[in-house]
């Protein structure tokens, strides 16, 4: 039961961080009720997608990677393909924390007086970026309980700001922001690969379902639950930043700081408040760091898999932790864009979060028509994910050559 606890905290975790930072910059055009339905279809669809990876874990070892377990059922093209999409899709997402991480302490130890001296300002940011990925970074090498043990902590603190920042929020929520039309309805659209992410969990599957041995059950109860607390959040943050922030406000002063700190900033001009801008400060943190923990363990398995079964060698944590960190911090480095890495890690995640496991389970029922757990909805439901599946995957180019509006980030 404490593993399936941990476990169901560093699912909600990991979404939480991917979802709830870039929510308020995607959706200030496009209205708390059409984004709550958004947040819905994209939730069901994506606790589903998951359940399918927990459905065909039953046909393999609960150590199995990604990579070995597209090999079981496509040979070694599908391990390949499947282990290329999941490396640059987790290495978009940790640029992506790793870019908003540096850029949140930087502003915060600035503030408390210990700004590096005799730096550029990208000098500056590149440094606290590094120092933010080796402090966490940490946790990933020595184990994955110490992961469990400091996603708990930084877990509970960062909900407990959360509901301090809805609390103080909510009384404020004007029925006019709330009922606001979208500035254009195809917003919808063009920010739902970003949304995608907000679930996007799966790439740390198959490090939970090693570290819970491959017990099912427990597995679907951390999926399940987990999500459904990161819906029930997701709800609040959107009631209580649409209900205060007006949209016209809002979208403009994210048009003049499209980030992160953007978002904190837009958050203490509109509610001339400096604890209510600290307290989204410090939860903004804290929600980067449990993302960043569950994606790079994610990673770091994915790499040790891939070296171990696909490579047939025996790295070091050490080593392990050199291939799962340096990449991201070297894009972070030279293309410090939040939002522009979410919506690329978007595009991967579509395959690998739907078409992937789309593609395995109906190879596996076929395989094994009598599995103990069957996820409900049949091939008609297989076909309807693979169809939103590829839709989202397919929106930012239509956002790119114009055929959508791009979002405020």
């Amino acid at each position: 039961m404490n593993k399936t606890l941990g476990t169901t905290l560093l699912v909600s975790g990991t979404m939480i961080g991917a979802g709830m930072l870039a929510m308020p910059l995607t959706s200030a055009g496009i209205g708390f009720a059409f984004t709550a339905v958004l947040l819905l279809v994209l939730w069901a669809l994506l606790t589903y997608s998951a359940l399918l990876f927990v459905e065909v874990y039953q046909t393999t070892d609960s150590d199995a990677g990604i990579g070995t377990l597209a090999a079981l059922y496509y040979g070694n093209t599908g391990r390949f393909v499947a282990s290329t999409v999941m490396f640059v899709f987790l290495y978009a997402l940790l640029s992506a924390y790793i870019s908003g991480g540096g850029e949140i302490l930087m502003k915060t130890l600035g503030r408390a007086g210990f700004a590096a001296s005799g730096l550029s300002g990208q000098a500056t940011l590149k440094l606290y970026i590094g120092l933010f990925t080796l402090i966490f970074g940490a946790f990933i090498v020595i184990s994955a309980k110490v992961v469990d043990a400091g996603n708990r902590f930084f877990f509970f603190v960062m909900l407990a700001a959360l509901l301090l920042v809805i609390a103080v929020m909510l009384p404020k929520a004007s029925p006019r922001n709330l009922t606001a039309m979208p500035l254009d309805s195809a917003l919808l659209l063009s920010a739902a690969p970003i949304f995608f992410t907000s679930f996007g969990f799966h790439g740390s599957i198959p490090s939970l379902n090693k570290y819970l041995a491959g017990d099912v059950r427990a597995l679907r109860f951390a999926i399940i639950c987990g999500s459904a607390i990161t819906l029930g959040v997701y709800t609040l943050w959107q009631l209580a930043t649409h209900g205060v922030l007006s949209q016209s406000q809002f979208t403009q002063i994210l048009k003049e700081n499209p980030t992160l700190y953007g978002l904190i900033e837009a958050t203490r001009v509109i509610t001339g408040s400096n604890i209510i801008a600290g307290t989204v400060e410090l939860f903004s943190a804290l929600a980067l760091v449990t993302s960043f923990l569950g994606v790079a363990l994610g990673l770091f398995d994915c790499t040790e898999d891939m070296l171990r079964k696909g490579l047939h060698i025996n790295a070091g944590r050490l080593l392990l932790g050199a291939i799962t960190f340096l990449p991201p911090v070297l894009f972070a480095w030279f293309y410090p864009d939040f939002i522009g890495a979410l919506s690329y890690a978007g595009q991967m995640f579509a395959f690998y979060a739907v078409v992937l496991p789309v593609g395995l389970v109906w190879k596996a029922r076929r395989r094994y028509p009598h599995l103990p757990y069957r996820v409900p909805g049949g091939y008609a439901a297989l076909i309807l994910a693979l169809i939103l599946g590829i839709a989202a995957a397919v929106i930012p180019f239509y956002v790119k050559a114009g055929y959508l509006p791009p979002v405020v980030g």
